[in-house]
């Protein structure tokens, strides 16, 4: 069953929405730090989310836009606000649809079905998937998990993208350099440890799924992907 994101600062709304959506079987997050909505999307990666307007430090559009960086998953507002310039707002912004509070559950579910079939179900657009395969090791960009065998782990946006320049390009040597251009915009703002503090991560991912040293320091030059798992 899908799964949705809830990201409502009013908790009484929340929780009735997530009652009723859990009820229909769908698994539901609800956001409690305001700060960091777009962080606990890649945590919990959903396949919908339903966003209000009015939130703490950002607005919902705001967040709207961070999710589509990562995203194309439906996004849906609900709001009090009812005025054509905040529809207008929301979609430009990135959003699927707008329902107005107070709203009727049925409607709301209606909405969400509707938009889950023409995202993933039987009016989907049929598109590839993208993935990375290496020996055995596969990528799913779409989802930011790897696989191996029958052992699974999630990565975030930029874990899929450094261990995706590694493995397209393995066994040869991927410069420091081209690394931070794939994962940042602007090199300059970013620190030396933070690329280091990087492939460590892709590295303990890795190893969650049974695969150690395989991502080695070429002093001076860069890092290198070696399926050191295969027997030769």
């Amino acid at each position: 069953m899908a799964k949705i994101m809830i990201v409502e600062d009013d908790p009484k709304i929340a929780k009735l929405l997530q009652n009723h959506l859990e009820k229909y079987g769908f698994q539901t997050w609800i956001t409690e730090d305001f700060d960091h909505v777009s962080e606990f999307f890649t945590e919990v990666y959903p396949d919908m989310v339903l966003l209000d307007v009015n939130l703490p430090s950002y607005d919902g559009y705001y967040w709207c836009r961070q999710i589509r960086k990562i995203s194309t998953c439906p996004i849906l507002f609900i709001s009090a606000r009812s005025g054509e310039m905040d529809q207008v707002m929301a979609l430009e912004n990135g959003a699927d649809d707008f329902i107005t509070k107070p709203f009727h559950y049925e409607v709301v579910m209606a909405k969400i079905r509707s938009h889950l079939r023409r995202a993933y179900g039987e009016y989907a657009p049929k598109v590839e998937e993208r993935t990375v395969e290496l020996e055995g090791l596969t990528l799913y960009m779409e989802r930011m998990e790897a696989k191996k065998g029958d052992h699974i782990v999630s990565l975030t946006k930029k874990e899929a993208i450094m261990l995706e320049t590694l493995m397209k390009r393995s066994p040869r040597v991927v410069s420091r350099e081209t690394i931070l251009e794939k994962l940042w915009d602007d090199q300059a703002f970013v620190d030396e440890n933070t690329l280091n503090v990087n492939v460590t991560r892709v590295r303990k991912k890795l190893q969650e799924l049974g695969i150690n040293n395989c991502v080695e320091t070429v002093r001076g030059a860069g890092y290198r992907f070696i399926p050191n798992w295969v027997k030769k």
